[in-house]
């Protein structure tokens, strides 16, 4: 193929899902000239698995991204057809929202919003290979021999990345949903000298509505009360028309036929080489797993409004197309259903992740960084969320500032970004609450007052939503203020009541702050007895009552993270000679000397390295003993 140079950019995207689009966005707004580069217009944004977006710790994530000013959280609050807060009668630190997209809409307004973005050019266009000089990458050049010159370069190349779909016996190269894979582009990384490996993942059948017996299946509604995943989104656009899901389960005969067809499944006859998610396994695998489960649930998702297919939340899997018609039919409500899509699985391949950097930037290449299932993850929340922070550090790099890490202490996004380059995957990485150690100060609702004042100083978030912030933020501080200084007397009406609530009744005045903070005691009842607040939004009296109620335990959080920040503090230089340190055991210089972490914190939450090896460490750090490898 004959090359030509084609234009100049600041900073290349390579592939337009999730994290492309992020990554593209946050790189434009930010002021440089970015290419979005995609193997077909057509995928811009697509859902080829689940068409929903949040859900326990991805839903905090979408929050995050649209508190530094993303935009997922936008393209849903468009494009939800239903909306339903998860974990409601627990406590807010597990709170997830969650919402079934519109498939086709949520893709169509994506790609539109990326289209209409100034300083960024979308293009259909097959990357081949990278131009890298002396370490440094230069730009990109694509099938057609179109060579693009650039200062940094992203890749998101997700299940594309040598991408192989299997159905039973059938094995072929293919992306998500028989789109077009990126072959030599995967080649091309491997000559680079990257370490990839290899993993998998899959889809359950798509089946069609109006053969659906939805009346021996149970109606999941979605919420009544308003809530949105932006922060600038107002109540007022809350959409009550919604579509519900339906819950139904496998069953003994559904289990029978697996197990009888367990010869003829991929996974189990070595035709399928990836590692799946440990997290999202497929039916078949659950069947194995956990044989001692009578049933297991599957969710009817509807994929739009203006189609009949829907997605068998729950039935992921490669088993071949006969089975899965038999397998189907086993299920209530399913017995006569028509399958419209075959569920299949898909390998692909990934970028060990102990060679980025937290910025997301490799270590094998300068200027190119990877986001996404690229790097191991699975989900269009986690993808989105490294896709942001790509883009942020790619712009940030072509105008010569500071990078932006964010801290385990600071988002889902931190913890997750951590635990790739820090910790590696060994299979497909999905994001959970119990991965992050401050899950209390990283909550749902707060995500604004965390990640606003970030984003704006990087100018992705605008003037209204800042100002917005802004206002919610001396709200919430204002009432906190006045409820420490309204003194509750113990009079009859108030003693009434507290004994009918069975707390204990005043023996002296009591502050209203301190009436709130105990745990039977709302808000709402606290204002029957002091004059109410009726500047105060739904969203700001749920700030107040979640800080007063959770005061002490937010204080440890945060005492903890003064702590990580002083080690975060430590830094260490690059390019140590670990194999001289003195004292270090030898697991502790292998892992070091691979992941080559950047601060003491960093270094602290790699497994095989100790408290004895960090001692260590460090007093040869501060007397500058530390041998340098030579580069």
């Amino acid at each position: 193929m004959t090359q030509f140079n084609a234009e100049s950019y600041d900073v290349i995207i390579v592939g337009a899902g999730h994290a492309g689009s992020e990554a593209a966005l946050a790189s434009a707004r930010m002021g440089a000239k970015t290419l979005l580069l995609t193997i077909n217009l057509d995928m811009v944004a697509f859902m080829p698995c689940n068409p929903s977006v949040g859900g326990p710790a991805k839903g905090v994530v979408v929050r995050e991204i649209d508190a530094l000013g993303g935009e997922m959280g936008r393209n849903i609050d468009k494009t939800y057809i239903q909306m339903r807060m998860l974990n409601t009668g627990k406590g807010p630190a597990v709170r997830a929202l969650r919402a079934q997209a519109d498939k086709q809409a949520y893709a169509t307004e994506m790609k539109h919003t990326i289209e209409k973005e100034e300083n960024l050019t979308l293009r259909q266009g097959i990357v081949d290979k990278l131009i890298v000089e002396e370490g440094v990458c230069k730009g990109v050049v694509t099938a057609t021999g179109a060579a693009y010159a650039a200062k940094a370069v992203v890749i998101t190349a997700g299940t594309a990345l040598r991408g192989e779909i299997i159905i039973g016996e059938l094995k072929y190269s293919s992306g998500p949903n028989n789109s077009q894979p990126s072959v030599n582009l995967a080649d091309h990384l491997r000559e680079l000298g990257f370490e990839i490996a290899r993993f998998k993942t899959g889809t359950p059948p798509r089946v069609k509505s109006s053969s659906i017996d939805y009346s021996v299946t149970e109606e999941q509604p979605g919420d009544e009360e308003p809530n949105h995943f932006s922060f600038s989104t107002p109540d007022s656009d809350y959409n009550l028309n919604q579509e519900p899901c339906w819950l139904t389960y496998t069953n003994e005969g559904t289990h029978e036929i697996i197990q009888r067809n367990l010869h003829r499944a991929p996974m189990f006859t070595g035709i399928v080489e990836g590692v799946g998610a440990r997290y999202c396994p497929s039916i078949e695998d659950k069947i194995v797993r956990f044989s001692d489960k009578p049933r297991h649930q599957l969710f009817l998702e509807p994929e739009g409004l203006n189609t009949e297919e829907v997605y068998v939340q729950g039935l992921s899997t490669s088993l071949p197309e006969d089975v899965q018609v038999e397998m189907l039919h086993s299920i209530a409500g399913l017995e006569k259903v028509e399958m419209m899509r075959t569920g299949y699985a898909i390998e692909y391949d990934v970028v060990v992740p102990h060679q980025l950097r937290p910025t997301l930037e490799t270590k094998v290449i300068e200027n190119l960084y990877t986001a996404g299932q690229t790097n191991g993850t699975s989900g269009y929340e986690e993808a989105a969320g490294q896709g942001l922070i790509a883009g942020i550090n790619a712009a940030l790099k072509v105008q010569g500032k500071e990078p932006f890490v964010m801290k385990r202490s600071d988002g889902y996004i931190g913890v997750m970004i951590d635990d790739l380059v820090t910790k590696g995957t060994t299979e497909p990485y999905r994001l959970l609450t119990s991965r992050a150690e401050y899950r209390l100060i990283l909550r749902h609702d707060n995500a604004d007052l965390r990640l606003t004042e970030v984003g704006h100083q990087m100018g992705l978030v605008k003037e209204d939503q800042y100002e917005a912030y802004l206002n919610k933020k001396q709200a919430v501080e204002e009432e906190l203020t006045r409820l420490k200084k309204i003194r509750l007397k113990p009079t009859q009406e108030v003693q009434a009541f507290l004994k009918e609530k069975n707390s204990a009744e005043l023996k002296d005045g009591l502050l209203a702050i301190d009436f709130l903070k105990r745990p039977e005691l709302s808000y709402e009842e606290l204002m029957k007895f002091i004059p109410a607040n009726e500047a105060l939004s739904k969203k700001e009296i749920e700030q107040v009552e979640i800080q007063v109620k959770y005061e002490g335990y937010i204080k440890k959080a945060l005492e903890k993270v003064d702590k990580l920040k002083r080690m975060e503090a430590k830094r260490i230089p690059e390019n140590i000679d670990y194999e001289a340190i003195n004292g270090l055991a030898t697991e502790a210089k292998q892992k070091l000397q691979k992941i080559q972490p950047e601060t003491i914190a960093q270094a602290s939450r790699i497994s095989g390295v100790n408290p004895s090896d960090l001692s260590i460490l460090m007093v040869y750090i501060e007397q500058g003993k530390i041998a340098k490898v030579q580069v």
